[in-house]
C-alpha cells in the first residue's frame, strides 16, 4: 500500500529517506520490526534474570500479633495518641503498608497515633466460604472491638483499596466503633471509567466461574492475570527498565522489594471473589445502594464521623472517578488528590510527604483540614 502511495505521488520508493524509506521497502521494514522485537525480548529477559538474582531480601520485622481470629491477626505498631486501625485489601499481603522503614504508612502513623494493622492472612478452610458479610461481621468488627478494648476508645479506621470499601461498612453499621474514617485509593463506583475492563470481565466470566467452582478461591494466578489485563504492556516495560538499572542502586533494591510483594499474593475466597467480580464490577452494587452486609444496605450517606479520602491521580486499578464517588456520598468528607499511582501512594518515594505525613496529622486531629 505504501508503494502505491509513493507511485501516486510520482516518486520511486528509493526517493524516500528516513523511517519512510524502510516502510516503503517491506523486507527492510520487517527486518527492523523483528530486530526491535528481539532486542525488547532480550532486555526483558535480562531484567527478569536480574530481578531473580538480586540479593535484596526484605528483613523488616512486623510486630507480633496481639489478637487472632481464624486466619486474621491484629498487629500493634505502638505509638502514643488516638487508636487507629489500618485495613488493607484482601487480595494482597498487608505488609505493603509497612514495606520499608522509610516508606511505611504504619510507622508514620505510629509517630502520631497508637497504630494497629489488621492482617487478613491466607484464607483457610473456614475463610474459603466467606462472603463480605463474614469478613465484616466476623473479622473486621471484632477487630475494632478488640482495639477499643485494648485502648479504651473507638479507633480511627483507615482502609486501603478494597480494605477501604470494606471499612465503609462498620462506619455505617457500628458508628460506636469508628471515630473517624480515612480512605486510601478506595473504589466505590465500579462503572466509572471501567468500560474496557468490564467488557473483558463479561467475556471471561464463564471461564472464571469454572475456575472458581473448581478451586473454591480466586487463585493468585487468576488475580495476577486480571490485574495485568489493566495494563498489558506494564510487565515488559518495568523489567526492561530494571535491566538498565545499577543492581547496587537503592532504586534497584526498592524495585525488588515492591516486586517481591506483588508476587507474594493471597488467594481470595470464592464467595467474595464472586461478589467483587460479578456484583461490584459487574453490577456496581455499592454505588447503586445494593451492596448489603447481612440484611443492611451500606449507604455512605449514613456515615456521621469525620472522613478523609486520598485519591491517586494516576490510578489504573481504582480510577479517580470511582474513588471520588465515595467522597461525594459521605457527608462532609474531604478529598485530597495526590499525583501518585495506586501502589505508589503507599510505597513510592514521594508517598511519605504526599500521603503518610498528612494522613498521620489528620488522624491525630480529624477536625483539622489536611
Amino acid at each position: 500500500m505504501l508503494q502505491v502511495a509513493a507511485a501516486a505521488l510520482g516518486k520511486s520508493p528509493d526517493a524516500f529517506t528516513g523511517p519512510w524509506a524502510a516502510a516503503l521497502h517491506p523486507p527492510k521494514f520487517l527486518d527492523a520490526v523483528v530486530t526491535a522485537g528481539q532486542q525488547r525480548l532480550e532486555d526483558f529477559v535480562r531484567g527478569v534474570r536480574a530481578y531473580q538474582n538480586h540479593p535484596f531480601r526484605r528483613d523488616l520485622a512486623a510486630p507480633p500479633p496481639v489478637w487472632r481470629h481464624g486466619a486474621a491477626t491484629l498487629r500493634d505498631y505502638g505509638g502514643a495518641g488516638p487508636a487507629t486501625l489500618f485495613v488493607p485489601s484482601l487480595v494482597n499481603r498487608a505488609y505493603v503498608l509497612d514495606l520499608a522503614s522509610d516508606r511505611s504508612v504504619m510507622r508514620a502513623a505510629a509517630r502520631r497515633t497508637h497504630a494497629f494493622l489488621l492482617d487478613w492472612g491466607d484464607p483457610g478452610p473456614a475463610e474459603r466460604a466467606f462472603t463480605s458479610t463474614d469478613y465484616v461481621e466476623g473479622v473486621l468488627i471484632p477487630a475494632l472491638e478488640e482495639v477499643k478494648s485494648l485502648t479504651g476508645e473507638a479507633p480511627r479506621l483507615v482502609g486501603y483499596c478494597m480494605g477501604g470499601t470494606l471499612a465503609v461498612a462498620p462506619a455505617v453499621l457500628r458508628p460506636d466503633l469508628v471515630s473517624a474514617l480515612a480512605l486510601l485509593a478506595t473504589p466505590w463506583d465500579f462503572f466509572a471509567d471501567t468500560e474496557s475492563s468490564r467488557f473483558m470481565l463479561g467475556f471471561a466470566r464463564p471461564m472464571l466461574e469454572v475456575m472458581l467452582a473448581a478451586e473454591g478461591v480466586a487463585s493468585v494466578d487468576m488475580l495476577q492475570a486480571l490485574f495485568a489485563s489493566l495494563d498489558p504492556t506494564l510487565v515488559g516495560r518495568k523489567f526492561r527498565r530494571f535491566a538498565s538499572l545499577d543492581p547496587a542502586s537503592d532504586e534497584a533494591a526498592r524495585f525488588v522489594a515492591l516486586e517481591d510483594w506483588l508476587n507474594d499474593g493471597v488467594p481470595l475466597a470464592g464467595p467474595v471473589a464472586r461478589e467483587c467480580l460479578f456484583s461490584w464490577y459487574g453490577e456496581n452494587t455499592p454505588a447503586r445502594a445494593q451492596w448489603k452486609i447481612g440484611d443492611q444496605v451500606i449507604d455512605p450517606a449514613r456515615i456521621s464521623c469525620p472522613a478523609l479520602a486520598f485519591v491517586p491521580a494516576s490510578d489504573r486499578i481504582v480510577p479517580p472517578a470511582s474513588a471520588r464517588a465515595l467522597v461525594e456520598a459521605i457527608p462532609g468528607a474531604v478529598e485530597r488528590t495526590v499525583d501518585l499511582g495506586h501502589i505508589g501512594m503507599v510505597a513510592a518515594a514521594g508517598a511519605a510527604a504526599a500521603v503518610h505525613a498528612p494522613l498521620a496529622d489528620w488522624l491525630e486531629n480529624p477536625g483539622r483540614a489536611p
